[in-house]
């Protein structure tokens, strides 16, 4: 047992590695690996925090003893203003409950009857692209992905209600990242701030579209086949349901879950695909083995070995969700450290994703990482895009399916290149999205 710190920077006098975390997340952490190994210490203003970079150590956090730790309040607390107490945000016996009630929703049998649902809208979306037309990726994904949880979750066709959801959760995310970052965590709500105004109406337009839809399905009574009414229908052991609170807050999560990260990584492919042709055409070749030019269903996912792949590897890469922070309720043993109770614990994926000693050539791009024999070579932590353990992201199935069924359609159908002189720079916080839109030409598959 060592009771000395674990090596780390020396930081400044009064904000520690706050100032280089603010300048670049990314770059700082692996940075911070390289210099100072798999346990790294350092300091954000007056909060110590512990860095771990091992699959073994990560395997200790998050799985055999999950039950140790505690989401890190620097994410909880600032995420809970606008979650409520979801799935994302809750703890002990009320998490467990609220899991074990959401959990049936999201059973492979029952996500299966989404597919047609991700197609449908993708092929929407593409009716919209023309030939050598200059497309906003991000925003076309993030569009995408909005408008399949809203039908997916509430069974609700609602174009204009998913541009305001979008809206407020853009702004709520944004200044939520900026509070991760900040020395001053907590300001109070009161305080007429322009952010604090700017929540406040983010929220209430949010609580509005929700509420409503909720209100309306109380009404009607009726099970319409969507995750709504799996939420809405789950009783726990005593036979007591979601109250309309816990279905707000569990619904605000999974709009938010279920298209930011979705959406990111598949900008991120896309991205990857325009700069890598000779992974493309092996993709292309798939597909028009596969799919022989009719859209894709959920009996053809077993096939898509290879798009599976690539997601996988983009997932490797720019994993949508960059780190973890947890907070043990004890001091506990973490390898061969002590880790005092309330210490902040940082997991960094895009730092473990990219280390050789798990990865060969990990800056490249290659899908053929993840064939069947070659992922189980993988150790156990070190390949985490939906964490892992208890706490292992509910939607993980769904996203993955999603993910995949859109890559297959796109690309069937279309090319997207890179425009030039763009620079693609990878921003860390609370999700991976690029620090500005990446602009791609459209151009159709056949030409």
């Amino acid at each position: 047992m060592k009771t000395t710190l674990p090596p780390g920077p020396k930081g400044n006098f009064f904000l520690g590695s706050l100032p280089e975390y603010r300048k670049d997340t990314i770059g700082y952490e692996r940075y911070l690996a390289k210099t100072y190994g798999d346990v790294v210490y350092l300091r954000f203003a007056n909060r110590p925090a512990y860095m771990f970079n091992h699959p073994d150590d990560v395997r200790q956090i998050l799985v055999t003893d999950a039950s140790k730790f505690n989401k890190a309040p620097v994410y909880k607390d600032l995420l809970s203003y606008f979650l409520g107490n979801g799935l994302l945000t809750s703890e002990g016996d009320f998490w467990r409950r609220q899991r074990k009630l959401a959990q049936p929703a999201f059973h492979y049998k029952r996500i299966q009857t989404y597919a047609k649902v991700m197609v449908e809208y993708t092929t929407r979306l593409l009716k919209e692209w023309k030939p050598e037309e200059i497309r906003d990726i991000n925003s076309d994904m993030a569009r995408l992905t909005l408008s399949i949880v809203s039908k997916t979750l509430f069974n609700a066709d609602i174009e204009q209600d998913a541009s305001q959801i979008g809206k407020a959760l853009t702004v709520l995310l944004d200044i939520t990242n900026d509070r991760v970052q900040s020395p001053i965590q907590v300001i109070p709500d009161w305080i007429p701030t322009p952010n604090n105004r700017k929540r406040k109406e983010a929220v209430q337009a949010l609580d509005a579209i929700i509420t409503d839809i909720i209100n309306r399905r109380r009404a009607s009574n009726v099970d319409q086949g969507d995750l709504l009414s799996m939420l809405m229908m789950a009783t726990d052991d005593d036979g007591k349901q979601m109250t309309d609170r816990q279905l707000r807050d569990e619904a605000v999560t999974l709009v938010l879950a279920g298209h930011e990260t979705t959406a990111n990584a598949l900008a991120w492919t896309w991205y990857l695909l325009s700069e890598h042709p000779q992974v493309e055409a092996k993709l292309h070749e798939e597909l028009a083995q596969v799919l022989g030019g009719r859209l894709p269903t959920i009996d053809d996912l077993p096939k898509l070995v290879y798009a599976d792949m690539v997601i996988k590897e983009s997932m490797r890469l720019y994993p949508p969700i960059p780190e973890i922070a947890r907070q043990p309720i004890d001091d506990i043993m973490i390898g061969d450290y002590l880790v005092p109770k309330g210490t902040i614990i940082i997991i960094s994926q895009h730092v473990i994703h990219r280390d050789p000693r798990w990865y060969a050539n990990p800056d490249s791009f290659q899908p053929e990482r993840f064939s069947e024999e070659n992922e189980k070579l993988l150790p156990k932590g070190a390949y985490l895009p939906f964490a892992s353990g208890p706490r292992v992201c509910i939607g993980n199935t769904f996203a993955t399916m999603e993910a995949v069924l859109i890559l297959a359609t796109v690309a069937q159908q279309h090319s997207l290149r890179l425009l030039p002189n763009q620079q693609i720079v990878p921003q860390s916080i609370l999700t991976l999205r690029p620090q500005q839109p990446i602009q791609m030409m459209a151009t159709l598959t056949n030409e």
